[in-house]
């Protein structure tokens, strides 16, 4: 296993950040990026892969990689148009540690050649698909590190849903690259929770003001989800202040009930939380709680994406304390997001104790029920993030 896909096989979502001067789609983004400074940059902010476009169309070259490489240690992903033996050639002797195959430019023939030329240069491969054919055809060629892209590259469009849906069904035993229009923590947790290994950001990078520091922001854990939202204007204040998840409680005896799934900007996955039985909310997740004689739920819940488990939710009791509340999250494998009795005081002290995936407030943040005090929920955020 070379240094690329280890980088990736490690776990938890991995970042492979790029570096690009400019799009076809998105024109000029940084014309003055130095790939040198920013792999070293990069590097320092969590990357696990640093990619270097090395097409003239993105304004790239190859001394672009060659720089990053004298400049760094981290495993290099040379991106551009490659169809010869002499272009991987090329990216291994300029120090990438991996380089990109696009299926949609290569025949089943050409790109299992390629394959084995790579593996004769201990050069690893970043198969890339963008629909379901090219997936299968990545899984049939046996490639071990596959990306799908969620942009068609005839259109520029970004499919956000579909590009889901394809990592959703890509074989666990591979390593799955989510691609292409990652702007926010959450639609990188939505990568991660369909089963990406690794998300792969570049415009997002290229246009922020410091890339280093919102690779890392992207990258940070644990997620903040403000629960118990029944109006539109709490929505915003959570989103404006950084929430990742918003949460609404659909079951009838809760007095935090709210009138359904209310709509969330991008930078956000929404939750049904529920009792019971999961049901078709329209929601990006659901927050399952079993059911308690005498209770408005049980205690923990599992989060379901498309029915299937993606974290665990270690909770309080309805309306009552416990002491071994922060060792029992911590004691818990897994994604956890941790609930229960958590706001602005006491935050910090929770993600010291647990290091969850993911923090959980509801009535802390309240007025009243159902309506939410801006300045705690903006304290709040703030604390967690």
């Amino acid at each position: 296993m070379g240094r690329f896909r280890a980088a990736l096989a490690r776990p938890g979502l991995a970042a492979v950040a790029e570096v690009k001067r400019r799009s076809p789609s998105a024109g000029e983004l940084r014309p003055d990026a130095d790939p040198a400074a920013l792999a070293v940059a990069y590097e320092g902010a969590g990357a696990a892969v640093v990619s270097i476009l090395v097409d003239q169309r993105f304004g790239g070259s190859w001394d672009d990689l060659r720089a990053a490489r004298a400049a760094s240690r981290v495993p290099l992903l040379a991106k551009g148009f490659f169809a010869t033996d002499e272009d991987l050639r090329t990216a291994r002797g300029a120090g990438a540690d991996a380089a990109l195959l696009l299926l949609r430019d290569l025949d089943d023939e050409a790109a299992r050649r390629l394959m084995g030329v790579a593996d004769d240069l201990e050069l690893d491969v970043l198969v890339e698909a963008h629909d379901e054919d090219e997936l299968m055809r990545a899984v049939a060629l046996d490639a071990p590190v596959i990306g799908i892209n969620a942009r068609d590259l005839a259109t520029f469009r970004v499919e956000r849903h579909a590009q889901l849906d394809l990592v959703s069904r890509a074989p666990r035993e591979r390593i799955v690259v989510a691609e292409s229009g990652i702007e926010s923590r959450a639609q990188a947790a939505a990568a991660e929770l369909a089963g990406a290994d690794a998300i792969l950001v570049g415009s997002a990078l290229m246009r922020a003001q410091d890339p280093a520091t919102k690779l890392a922001d992207l990258i940070a854990r644990p997620l903040v989800k403000v629960c118990g939202l029944t109006r539109e204007q709490d929505i915003a204040v959570a989103a404006e202040a950084g929430a990742d998840m918003a949460g609404f409680v659909l079951e009838d005896a809760s007095p935090r009930q709210a009138p359904g799934v209310l709509p969330v900007p991008e930078t956000m996955l929404s939750v049904a939380v529920v009792v019971g039985e999961p049901g078709d909310h329209g929601a990006d997740l659901v927050q399952l709680y079993p059911v308690e004689r005498g209770k408005v739920r049980g205690r923990d819940a599992v989060l379901l994406r498309e029915g299937r488990q993606v974290a665990q939710v270690v909770d309080l009791p309805w309306g009552d304390d416990d002491s071994t509340h922060f060792e029992r999250a911590r004691a818990t494998e897994g994604r956890v997001m941790l609930a229960g009795g958590l706001g602005p005081e006491n935050v910090l002290e929770a993600i010291a104790a647990v290091r969850p995936w993911a923090v959980d407030a509801s009535s802390s943040l309240e007025r009243e029920p159902g309506v939410k005090d801006h300045d705690r929920v903006r304290d709040f955020v703030g604390a967690a993030r």
